[in-house]
């Protein structure tokens, strides 16, 4: 499928994603989450694998792996099976600080993410890991909106909407396409247009299952929060509420899009080339257990794929400072041709 195809593809993708994030906005959501997400997650963890995650040495890949492995053990620890740990002196220990440190680990590897694509030397990689830890506690201690920016919307708006448009904007500035350009200013003003949108919410109704269902994933607050940054209060807000329907729209369109995003350019990066045999059967294997357990219990589901969803986030940072680098190179570059260019017309009057 050539370029201008998948622009095409992509058109359609986020215009079906934008109308049904407005009439389906919570069901469309726990679907997407449940069923495209872990077929997400496996496909690209493995394509970032086979391009080496974007860094020079791969094994300082581990540091994101034990990031999120101590992000994701306070969820781990709700198991039923860790009762009697959870409730002892260390456990209660254990996952205290490691909840509060969660935003800490974030930032630490976004920033070294930064590091590790401008650093050779293993003592200076090793350096600025340390540098990374001491400036991410200080910011997140001293910056009042920082806690917001990088708990709450780096690994779920930024991560899904932001690096998303970013990609695929650098994309097209290689490219060049109109109907690539077509793509950006969709994606771009889809979400302008669910708030500008006269959307009738008297009539909608929330079945019992899919308000538990989203009330287990936890992104009831992340809606208040857009909803404090909005001007509303949180003690007024209401879910099931005009404003509260149009943001979960937002948050379902923006998860739905970027995972048919990663599917549709199949072609464009190749990552299916990468899928041998014995791993597309271990790929389909774990997903379909993946399905059946959000099937089972949307929450089981939820905490059995959390280590998953979140290693994919951190495991993708390298590849977005890549694509911001990307751009910044190539508007830098026409800026200088541009400016070389007129410097010769000068010139030549």
């Amino acid at each position: 499928m050539n370029t201008k195809r998948i622009d095409n593809l992509n058109i359609v993708l986020i215009i079906a994603s934008l109308f049904l994030a407005i009439i389906l906005p919570f069901e469309l959501f726990l679907f997407s989450y449940a069923i495209l997400g872990p077929l997400h997650y496996l496909t690209e963890i493995n394509w970032l694998n086979n391009k080496s995650f974007f860094i020079k040495n791969a094994n300082w890949i581990w540091v994101f792996i034990v990031l999120t492995f101590l992000i994701s053990l306070p969820v781990v620890l709700e198991f039923s099976i860790f009762n009697s740990f959870r409730g002892t002196e260390l456990g209660t220990l254990i996952n205290q600080n490691l909840e509060e440190g969660t935003n800490v680990f974030i930032l630490v590897a976004f920033l070294f993410a930064i590091g590790i694509l401008h650093l050779e030397k293993r003592t200076n990689i090793f350096l600025f890991l340390i540098f990374s830890i001491i400036i991410s506690v200080l910011v997140l201690n001293y910056v009042s909106f920082s806690t917001i920016i990088i708990g709450a919307f780096l690994p779920t708006i930024i991560h899904v909407y932001v690096f998303t448009l970013l990609f695929m904007l650098f994309g097209t500035l290689n490219n060049r396409t109109n109907s690539g350009i077509l793509v950006i200013v969709l994606l771009v003003f889809s979400p302008l247009l669910i708030f500008v949108l006269n959307i009738d919410t008297t009539g909608y109704v929330l079945s019992e299952t899919t308000k538990a269902n989203f009330d287990a994933t936890g992104f009831s607050s992340l809606s208040v929060i857009i909803a404090e940054m909005l001007g509303y209060g949180r003690e007024q807000f209401d879910l099931l509420s005009r404003i509260g329907i149009k943001i979960q729209s937002f948050i379902a369109f923006c998860y739905t899009y970027h995972y048919l995003n990663w599917f549709s350019k199949t072609t464009v990066i190749g990552w299916y080339k990468t899928i041998t045999k014995p791993k597309l059967y271990g790929i389909i294997i774990f997903w379909i257990t993946s399905v059946l357990l959000y099937w089972y219990n949307y929450k089981t589901g939820l905490m059995v794929l959390f280590f998953l969803s979140f290693l994919h986030v951190l495991l993708e940072f390298p590849l977005n400072i890549v694509s911001i680098k990307g751009i910044y190179k190539k508007i830098r570059n026409e800026k200088s041709e541009m400016a070389t260019t007129n410097s010769g017309l000068e010139k030549v009057s």
